[in-house]
């Protein structure tokens, strides 16, 4: 069996889970917001899928990189850590979108307003799971 195997499973696997997470908070959030648009006889915003669907693009990245390491002539140890750990810090980069996405959807829900200022720090939080896949390539 070759370890590094386990790992190039565990990029997606571990993003997957990171990214689910992060859905799953946003989501929950955007699903107040409306209840409370809905309570409050106002038109509920369509623009909240958009924050809760923001931590579904790690799992690409997981994606991708899994691609990269199946092809890769690295160790197998490299592979392996690279996986646990690359992977981890994309699912902790897609929570911590998830959490922002959460507020985004309570302020904009509450407020209509600031949408573009939301996204950008929703979008702050996707740049962690970019530089992990940019410098991930570089290592492989």
């Amino acid at each position: 069996m070759n370890i590094g195997m386990i790992g190039v499973a565990a990029i997606l696997g571990i993003s997957a889970i990171g990214s689910a997470i992060g859905a799953g908070i946003a989501g929950q959030a955007a699903i107040g917001a409306w209840k409370r648009a809905y309570m409050a006889n106002k038109p509920a915003p369509f623009l909240l899928v958009a924050f809760a669907g923001a931590p579904l693009t790690q799992t690409i990245y997981g994606n991708i990189l899994m691609g990269t390491m199946m092809n890769s002539t690295k160790d197998g140890s490299l592979l392996f850590a690279s996986g646990i750990i690359g992977g981890l810090a994309i699912a902790l980069s897609a929570i911590a979108q998830g959490k922002a996405a959460a507020s985004g959807c309570d302020a904009y829900g509450e407020t209509g307003k600031g949408f573009a200022q939301y996204i950008t720090v929703v979008g702050i939080c996707e740049t962690v799971a970019l530089f992990v896949m940019a410098f991930m390539f570089g290592a492989l």
